[in-house]
């Protein structure tokens, strides 16, 4: 009976984000705005207050077909040409705006070092599934889009990476020392790579043997999940071994042709999956938005919203400047898009919510987050389509969602 009971839910759910597909077309707002604001509606009636919102749920469920999804669309030959920029954004910059919010909530918040720091770390990622979907639905094509989200989905995994050292370093667990934590780093790192390479080769090696599109659905959901299951089980990086396995998949096998028909019933099937995803998760987040007090962390919230913008501040413009002479120059408008479109979102919460009981002011550093990723989008989600108008990347057709 309480399964039927969560699946009448389940399908209501979806029934919902339909209509708000439907609304946020007709009247002009982006969809996620429109799923938040749906979920803090439905959060008013009772069926909805156990909406699960969990860090298992949502890296293990609701990640991986986003990830996955969009790493199946970046062809090599783009991303090779790009890739310095990206590394450089996704690492050094990821370090930088980590580092800048964490000194600004330890020295004007007046928080703990540990709190500061984990915080800087789970919030310093622009998150991939409101990146990813932000530009959809622009239509943004091009290098601006590539560099958006392929620095999205690698800083991700990076900062997902940092905060993980972190923790294993604070609770004692971690092996001790500069070199200890550097090690931990890249063995997180490679084998979360590793993984994602061995499995996608596998389904790969699979896929050359067939045409059958069902086949194929089937090979590449158990690419997208296993591979971010298996690194996970190995305490690497599950985010790098997905993406690692999207970009293999798509680029490797025989869906690596963009104009063949299973490449296109591919395509299909997993932007479906990741419309589900993105549709549960942001309506999550509108259902839990209203359950944290906005009041009595309103000044904490307001100070973090500033030092996560100053960082993203110094990790786009700083980085950027090093290409300023070559070919892979970044051009002013695309360092502006890359600041403002730095969203955070559901994977920020994630890592808030999976915060251990031990962690100092667990429950503040949860509540804050809640609040920068409100102003994420409320406020970058809804004007981001107009600053990629003003900057010629869409036409104003394009951009009337």
């Amino acid at each position: 009976m309480e399964i039927i009971v969560r699946l009448d839910r389940f399908l209501f759910l979806l029934l919902v984000a339909g209509i708000v597909a439907i609304l946020t077309r007709r009247l002009k707002i982006p969809y996620t705005v429109g799923l938040v604001l749906a979920g803090i509606g439905l959060s008013l009636h009772p069926l909805f207050e156990k909406v699960p919102f969990s860090k298992e749920l949502l890296f293990s469920v609701f990640l991986p077909p986003l990830v996955f999804d969009a790493a199946l669309q970046i062809r090599w030959k783009e991303l090779r040409r790009d890739l310095p920029v990206v590394i450089l954004l996704a690492t050094v910059g990821v370090c930088l705006s980590s580092a800048i919010t964490a000194l600004g909530m330890k020295y004007v918040a007046g928080w703990g070092w540990s709190a500061a720091l984990l915080f800087g770390a789970l919030i310093a990622a622009t998150d991939p599934v409101s990146v990813i979907t932000t530009f959809k639905e622009a239509g943004v094509h091009g290098r601006l889009r590539l560099l958006v989200e392929a620095e999205s989905l690698l800083n991700d995994g990076t900062a997902a990476v940092v905060f993980a050292v972190l923790i294993a370093v604070l609770s004692g667990s971690g092996a001790p020392g500069i070199l200890g934590t550097a090690k931990f780093l890249v063995v997180t790192l490679a084998g979360g790579i590793l993984c994602g390479a061995l499995i996608s080769g596998a389904m790969s090696f699979l896929m050359w043997r067939t045409q059958d599109s069902l086949v194929l659905f089937t090979l590449t959901t158990v690419s997208a999940f296993f591979s971010f299951l298996a690194a996970e089980h190995f305490h690497f990086s599950g985010i790098l071994a997905c993406l690692t396995a999207g970009l293999i998949t798509g680029n490797s096998g025989p869906l690596r042709d963009a104009s063949s028909a299973p490449t296109h019933a591919v395509a299909g099937y997993w932007e479906y999956l990741g419309f589900l995803a993105n549709s549960l998760i942001f309506m999550a987040i509108g259902i839990h938005q209203l359950r944290w007090d906005p009041a009595s962390v309103l000044a904490p919230a307001g100070i973090a919203v500033f030092f996560v913008m100053l960082g993203r501040v110094f990790a786009v413009y700083p980085c950027c400047a090093l290409f300023a002479g070559s070919a892979l120059r970044v051009e002013g408008k695309y360092q502006h898009v890359l600041f403002w479109g730095g969203l955070r979102g559901a994977l920020a919460l994630a890592l808030a919510v999976g915060l251990p009981d031990w962690v100092a002011q667990r429950e503040t550093i949860i509540s804050v987050t809640f609040g920068v990723v409100a102003f994420s989008i409320f406020v970058q989600g809804v004007t981001m389509t107009p600053i990629l108008r003003h900057f010629g990347e869409i036409s104003p057709a394009k951009g009337d969602l």
